[in-house]
């Protein structure tokens, strides 16, 4: 188990979810307006449905800070669902029926039109369900919710070391941003679509106007990078420890991504090896602080590895892309079939979005905060945040040409 771990449990129309954290050192300032923050950035974004209208997230902490304060134990959150309180299913069943945890004389329909594209019909083989919502509500891009309380806590984590963690929006639906080197992140926080490019952002407006006109969905690709990571993190000794492979897999766990990449990505299929590898810059060369000393060890003239060699972090700027594909459930449904009989139908659909491609943007921050987390702890260790913070500074004061280390 890593040192930084956290589970989920909820659905979405069921009461609310729980978020359980284990791993946070004693001594990190955590407030619930400090998790508010990332919930709020989570329910932004254009294309998003009628439920982000109803739901006002926020992360209850039920233990494990005090006075402010981790405590060094495991922490809970509770994130209430309003709208199972005061909503219903499409044929008017209030919710607190519909999802009640005891047995109820209450009619409801069940779910039984497979949605082609979501986890429906896997689930109901798999679990021997008859009502596809019990598939769909654990399945359901809610679930992010308590994901982004939980990257909330790496987050506020990750400010001891100077690690901060960004995403924006590349593509939706097919319209390509170009490309910035250094967004303005205050920029992208303000865009409707997570989008550093102003024109690109009118036409993926203009893109998610006509898919809802249609009755469909659209996809895209999200950006996430870190900055202030420390050379060294994860280890190329196991093929599971790989820093990149813990990250290809949490960043893969997002809801509808299909693929991930790091850096230049596959384009370096199509480019011979001295024009992708990132060569390293000679000591004299080196960016330095205002006190002479060097900004970071090893630094490159380019990034194309996304700052990950060999399964470990090089201290360039972790870039972790992911192409996420449109919604599966669509207002102008798919033809599907009928899991008790085979026939055919139309696929069932719920109130749902146009597209979360921004939101998994926040999601995907979450998720490389919970992994960078997880290595610096291992790396680091520390009961306290104070005793991690030391660790890591003695490690980074024996970086650099051996010379510096002997001398």
């Amino acid at each position: 188990m890593g040192q930084f771990r956290f589970l989920s449990a909820g659905e979405s129309h069921g009461r609310g979810l729980t978020a359980l954290v284990e791993g946070i050192p004693a001594g990190v300032p955590i407030s619930e307006d400090y998790i508010q923050t990332d919930l709020a950035r989570r329910q932004r974004g254009y294309g998003r449905g009628g439920r982000m209208e109803i739901e006002r997230d926020r992360a209850e902490i039920t233990s494990g800070v005090r006075h402010g304060l981790t405590m060094g134990s495991p922490i809970s959150m509770l994130i209430w669902n309003r709208d199972w309180e005061t909503g219903g299913d499409p044929d008017k069943v209030a919710w607190t029926d519909v999802m009640s945890t005891t047995p109820t004389t209450v009619e409801y329909n069940r779910i039984t039109r497979l949605r082609p594209g979501h986890a429906d019909t896997p689930g109901i083989s798999k679990y021997q369900q008859n009502d596809a919502r019990n598939i769909l509500e654990r399945s359901s891009a809610r679930e992010s919710a308590a994901r982004v309380a939980a990257g909330a806590l790496a987050r506020g984590m990750l400010e001891s070391f100077g690690i901060e963690i960004h995403s924006q929006v590349l593509g939706i639906g097919g319209v390509h941003a170009r490309r910035v080197e250094r967004p303005d992140w205050s920029q992208v926080e303000e865009s409707r679509v997570r989008c550093a490019d102003a024109e690109a952002e009118e036409q993926m407006v203009a893109a998610i106007d006509a898919a809802s006109e249609a009755g469909d969905s659209l996809g895209g690709v999200i950006e996430v990078v870190a900055t202030g990571v420390p050379v060294g993190l994860g280890t190329h000794i196991q093929w599971d420890r790989k820093l990149s492979t813990r990250l290809a897999a949490a960043v893969m766990s997002i809801n509808a991504v299909k693929g991930v990449e790091f850096g230049a990505g596959f384009a370096q299929a199509e480019i011979r090896g001295s024009e992708v590898h990132d060569v390293i810059l000679p000591v004299d060369e080196w960016p330095r602080g205002e006190d002479g000393e060097w900004v970071r060890p090893w630094p490159r003239r380019s990034n194309n590895s996304g700052g990950l060699e060999g399964g470990m972090t090089t201290g360039e700027p972790l870039v972790v892309r992911a192409m996420v594909k449109p919604i599966a459930t669509i207002k102008n449904p798919l033809p599907s079939v009928n899991l008790e009989t085979g026939e055919l139908v139309q696929a069932h659909y719920e109130r749902s979005d146009i597209t979360f491609v921004p939101t998994c943007g926040v999601i995907g921050e979450a998720m490389v905060g919970i992994v960078l987390a997880d290595a610096i702890l291992e790396k680091f260790g520390g009961d306290h945040i104070d005793e991690t913070v030391r660790n890591w500074r003695a490690f980074m004061k024996t970086v650099g040409p051996a010379h510096r280390v002997e001398g």
